[in-house]
């Protein structure tokens, strides 16, 4: 979720009505022909629910077939249930949830606004509180979150859900900065990995886990990427700085193809930083993305009020379900 900063007010600035019907027709902008490797020019994008005040945080969970996200300022999750085409309440209210990640044994890990806190929900579903503090102090308000292979957690924390009601509990901040960390399950210890980020975001490791992209909401408007050695991040170099608007989510695929969320839909950038192509949503803005389904090759797209999807040619990255 994003501030109301001058980036941010560019961001949404509105868009014509003409435009975005455009958008309907004609989803795909191609900037380079790799993208023509990636998706199909006529593909179709397919809105599967609309209703929400601001989607947030997609995540697919192949045991069940379905699509998990947060709808922050209704305080709810919804449920997309792929085999019957339905949606549904999962949980209300949600403590304005935001990102959402399913973890290798399938449980919901979720970061959470109001309780400054990243929750699991367990087999039973239970919810369960990971962490909410650092060194005593109360988090902000977690945003978005992605999980290692050796079951840490990586989140922002940036003050979105603290600087207003509509999407948390409007409070000062106690850490007194938007910061990234680690969560270690086995120590039960949390950590800042990194300080420099003005509003960090949206976050994803490379297909190794060998570099760590942080998205970069504040007035840079950008996507870094860091080195990452022993669960330590180093060597920060700028990605890409996303225009119209600024990122928020993202995913790889694993061709190492970062797609990322703007004002204008879906960008896809290759691995050194190149626009290779677009996913035009008729929104105002968009939030965030996640692959999906049984081969992972269905993005399953957030815009300001409705959840999509769109079938691609590639598979994405980090998707425990698929050996």
């Amino acid at each position: 979720m994003l501030a109301k900063s001058k980036i941010w007010e560019n961001h949404r600035n509105e868009t014509s009505y003409e435009v975005l019907e455009k958008r309907k027709i004609n989803p795909i902008e191609i900037h380079d022909d790799k993208f023509l490797q990636l998706i199909e020019p006529k593909s179709e994008l397919v809105n599967l629910w609309k209703g929400c005040e601001w989607a947030e945080g997609p995540v697919y969970f192949p045991e069940g077939n379905f699509v998990i996200w947060s709808d922050i300022p209704n305080n709810r999750m919804l449920r997309y249930e792929i085999n019957k085409q339905q949606t549904f309440v999962h949980r209300e209210p949600s403590n304005n949830s935001n990102g959402n990640y399913r973890n290798i044994d399938g449980n919901l890990v979720s970061c959470e606004h109001r309780t400054n806190r990243i929750t699991l929900t367990n087999s039973d579903n239970e919810i369960v509180e990971l962490t909410s503090k650092y060194a005593g102090k109360k988090l902000n308000s977690p945003n978005d979150l992605v999980i290692k292979n050796d079951g840490t957690i990586w989140f922002t924390d940036p003050p979105y859900g603290i600087i207003s009601e509509r999407e948390g509990n409007q409070r000062d901040s106690e850490i007194g900065g938007n910061y990234t960390y680690i969560y270690e399950p086995n120590s039960n210890k949390t950590s800042i990995v990194d300080k420099t980020c003005d509003r960090p975001n949206g976050l994803a490791f490379s297909h190794d886990e060998t570099k760590l992209y942080i998205a970069d909401s504040g007035k840079p408007g950008t996507i870094s990427v860091f080195d990452v050695n022993e669960n330590k991040l180093s060597n920060k170099k700028l990605f890409v700085k996303v225009r119209p608007g600024i990122p928020d989510g993202f995913r790889l695929d694993i061709n190492e193809n970062i797609w990322t969320s703007a004002k204008d839909g879906v960008h896809c950038y290759d691995s050194s930083g190149k626009l290779l192509g677009k996913i035009l949503i008729p929104e105002q803005a968009t939030a965030n993305l996640v692959f999906g389904d049984n081969e992972g090759k269905t993005l399953y797209i957030c815009g300001d009020t409705s959840l999509y999807k769109i079938r691609t040619k590639v598979q994405g990255s980090h998707l425990f379900w698929i050996k």
